[in-house]
């Protein structure tokens, strides 16, 4: 008996000792300089936000590789002072190449890391138009949470690589492509596929039409398609715009006029999924 009291003792020091150190990892950690890191590899463009002790943002081109993009975000992050490998460090993935990522803590899908960073920019409720390279995405948060989300990955003419197609066809950049836009009347581009829009196109320049009212067709046919796919869902009051397309007012201007709503722009709109992947770090630990 004393034997069996003895281990009794013995075992309940030793679960006491494992709670106490628990207690003191969580009090170092809490007293930690901690950094959250999301990273958002998209199909033309990484984005990565820092949020935490250290308070960054870049983006850099994707290229051919994923696996080579970010080894290059690992090795620029290091040089601003944040460590991936660092326990001081979390990480989560998000985006096309999230994958990719093999030195993140979690990976997390597009959906969820865009809502949290369009309601973080927000400032509450909203509903999210998402225009990325490949892909757009509406997105609606009723509470905080995702109730109802759209996505169009099938076609690219409804995205922002339709629109660098057509402003490398013009000779343009995307921020010329919409002040010519701005400038000109739109004639329409009828077709449904970007092959097929191009040609168009080229037989617009060949006739003899103004650029910019080519730039105002191309930008026309664009928010018509993403205006569309947002129709199907039932939009919240508050709108904001996020992706490539969000620094772009002549664009939200578009698409404020087709759906009947104010869509607004916001300065950190193209980092949504990683600022929003940066705030889900933060709260998985």
């Amino acid at each position: 008996m004393k034997k069996y009291y003895e281990n009794v003792i013995l075992i309940t020091r030793g679960i006491l000792e494992k709670q106490h150190r628990n207690r003191m990892s969580l009090k170092r950690e809490k007293g930690r300089n901690m950094n959250y890191v999301g990273i958002d590899i998209g199909s033309t463009a990484s984005k990565v936000v820092v949020e935490g002790d250290k308070k960054e943002h870049f983006v850099l081109p994707t290229g051919w590789s994923s696996k080579e993009t970010c080894e290059k975000i690992k090795n620029k992050l290091l040089e601003m002072g944040v460590d991936v490998t660092s326990d001081d460090t979390k990480v989560v993935a998000t985006g096309y190449g999230r994958i990719a990522v093999d030195f993140a803590d979690h990976v997390i899908t597009e959906i969820t890391c865009h809502a949290r960073g369009g309601r973080e920019l927000a400032g509450g409720d909203c509903s999210i138009i998402d225009v990325g390279g490949q892909d757009t995405k509406v997105i609606s948060l009723r509470d905080g949470m995702v109730y109802d989300f759209l996505m169009n990955d099938k076609c690219s003419a409804g995205t922002g690589k339709f629109l660098e197609i057509m402003a490398n066809r013009l000779g343009v950049t995307l921020e010329e492509l919409f002040d010519m836009a701005g400038q000109g009347t739109a004639i329409p581009i009828s077709s449904l596929c970007t092959v097929f829009a191009e040609t168009e196109i080229i037989s617009y320049i060949g006739e003899g039409r103004e650029r910019r009212d080519i730039a105002a067709g191309v930008v026309e046919s664009v928010a018509e398609k993403v205006a569309q796919l947002a129709k199907r869902q039932s939009l919240q009051d508050k709108i904001i715009l996020t992706g490539g397309l969000s620094n772009s007012p002549y664009f939200a201007g578009r698409l404020s006029e087709k759906l009947g709503k104010t869509v607004e722009t916001r300065e950190m709109g193209k980092y949504a999924g990683a600022l929003g992947a940066s705030y889900l770090a933060e709260e998985k630990g």
